[in-house]
């Protein structure tokens, strides 16, 4: 690509080796969650929610367990101010959730900002001013000293105004762009405010470091972040948290390694939504850690209807395939897929296993509020046996014989390659009771009987060609009499009989399901399966079927 000289790295590694991090394995706990979905990621919609739509978004965030909640910028505009108010007011805050609020380093901004606040049971007061390189050089033309005078300036209005208000208030301070500034600036500032602050066991404050951009991969910003919290005053109170966004895509990665780097604390939105490409995903965090068998503390076991809300208030799509809530997520087309995820799932039945470990699948989706049938098999031209056999099993009961389900695979297949569609499960289980269930031309069973004691000997009633008529047959067995004067009527040969049975415990009434197998001079095997509530009249029809399948490629002389 041209251009490509253009791009310098626009971040400062730690001026000292911080790299413990990478010999954790994987986090071991939750962190404090913070939600700024309605602060960061409201600001970033296209129609910014209306007061009642953030009073409805609010109590989703509640319902889902954040204890701790950015509820806006209430110098910054009326709605917000008035949201809230609202929540204070009408005592809508659980005792056990902290509000959060933001606010820029600006004496009529904090003032407004606590007046907003007063009665508060408990709320963060976050504070920030931007640090970068590239913020001080362009936007405010400042020094590094002039840049530190108003976060400090800021957080002794801060202690002021806190001190004259009614409410219960914790400081929080942020070096927006964090990952642009030189570090030991960084480390500077942050302590220049801690000092001002001076937090104890009983009054503790946050340092939260924004990737507010992301510029460099996600083991720079873990090594960044160790390195901050290794050199911070009062360190054991302070509480040393994350704000990452999404800009290369790694913002999940950014907040990891951060946590496993010393970060304490989260702040994202539900499905990564905020400006440009988006504050790190708190849903995909979450679930990640559950996947490790980690409790996150925070409920997604409903995940479906929570995007449905978070669709509704935002006017965002969740992608199909985004990590755990996309409609596509658990879904296999293909049939090395499907075969595995079947057998994995047989394989949990048979050894009642506790631990969860089923090909292709990081969590069981039934954890979440997804389905087997319809979220887990899904069925197109690319599928195959193992999935199709799979989900005619789960959902309706029928337990095909191995060679059938390749049969029956087949045919999916090319009508679901000729319609160009995936296929629903009730569309698979209307192909397989047409192709292969009690098929009755062009020779009907009607009804059997034998004599008594005498299992080897029978007389069945058939219609054929319009006509009722008995035939005759004798065997080693039952079904295999009726088989015998079925081939003697019809004139047909045909051997390696393949039977198989079972009770179909799905559907409305208890019925018998019998498959049969019949090979042709030719090789070629051909199938039926009959329904009944009587088994022996099952097997029957299935052998009917199969007969019947039969005649339409091999001439029948009926006599």
């Amino acid at each position: 690509m041209k251009n490509v000289e253009k791009y310098a790295r626009g971040y400062f590694m730690p001026p000292e080796p911080s790299m413990k991090w990478m010999e954790k394995e994987y986090v071991t706990q939750a962190p404090t969650w913070c939600s700024v979905d309605l602060r960061d990621g409201n600001q970033a919609l296209v129609v910014p929610m209306s007061l009642e739509e953030k009073l409805e978004y609010f109590q989703l965030l509640v319902n889902i367990g954040f204890k701790e909640i950015e509820v806006g910028f209430p110098a910054a505009s009326e709605t917000e101010y008035a949201f809230l108010r609202r929540l204070i007011e009408d005592n809508l805050i659980p005792d056990d959730v902290t509000i959060q609020v933001l606010t820029q380093s600006r004496e009529h901004i904090i003032e407004k900002t606590f007046e907003s606040l007063k009665g508060a049971k408990n709320a963060v007061v976050h504070l920030y001013n931007s640090t970068s390189v590239a913020q001080r050089e362009q936007v405010f033309r400042r020094s590094k000293e002039e840049i530190i005078d108003i976060a400090v300036s800021g957080a002794k209005l801060l202690k002021k105004y806190a001190a004259e208000t009614e409410g219960n208030f914790k400081f929080q301070y942020s070096p927006e762009s964090f990952t642009g500034t030189e570090m030991d600036f960084a480390l500077d500032i942050c302590n220049r405010v801690l000092d001002v602050w001076q937090p104890t066991p009983d009054n503790q404050v946050i340092i939260n470091l924004p990737a507010t951009v992301e510029l460099s991969m996600p083991h720079i910003y873990a090594s960044q972040i160790e390195y901050i919290g290794n050199h911070l005053n009062y360190r054991e109170n302070v509480i040393l948290s994350l704000h990452p966004h999404n800009d290369r895509g790694t913002g999940v990665a950014d907040a990891e390694l951060g946590l496993l780097a010393g970060g304490e604390r989260i702040e994202g939105t539900l499905f990564g939504n905020g400006e440009r490409t988006g504050n790190v995903d708190i849903v995909t965090l979450a679930l990640n850690l559950y996947s490790h068998g980690v409790d996150p503390e925070l409920n997604f076991e409903n995940l479906l209807e929570i995007k449905e809300i978070y669709e509704r208030m935002t006017d965002l799509k969740v992608h199909e395939r985004h990590p755990y809530a996309g409609k596509l997520v658990f879904a296999a087309f293909s049939g090395s897929h499907q075969d595995a995820i079947a057998k994995g799932m047989k394989w949990r039945e048979e050894k009642d296993e506790d631990r969860w470990n089923v090909p292709y699948l990081t969590i069981d989706p039934i954890d979440i509020g997804r389905e087997y049938e319809g979220d887990v098999i899904r069925i197109n031209s690319q599928s195959g046996k193992g999935g199709i056999g799979y989900l005619l099993e789960q959902q309706y009961g029928f337990e095909l014989p191995a060679k059938m389900r390749e049969n029956f695979g087949y045919v999916v297949k090319n009508i679901s390659d000729t319609l160009h569609k995936e296929l629903m499960p009730a569309e698979i289980h209307q192909i397989f009771m047409e192709e292969y269930v009690n098929i009755t031309k062009p020779v009907e069973f009607i009804d059997y009987r034998f004599g008594k004691h005498d299992d080897f000997n029978t007389k069945v009633t058939i219609r054929i060609n319009g006509e009722v008529e008995e035939i005759v047959g004798s065997g080693n067995g039952r079904l295999d009499a009726i088989n015998q004067a079925l081939q003697t009527k019809l004139g047909m040969k045909y051997n390696d009989l393949v039977y198989k049975e079972h009770a179909q415990e799905k559907g409305s009434k208890a019925n018998a399901v019998s498959y049969v197998g019949i090979t042709a001079a030719d090789g070629v095997v051909y199938w039926g399966c009959g329904i009944d509530v009587d088994i022996m009249t099952s097997s029957v029809k299935a052998l009917f079927s199969a007969v019947n399948k039969m005649t339409a490629n091999v001439p029948i002389a009926i006599y």
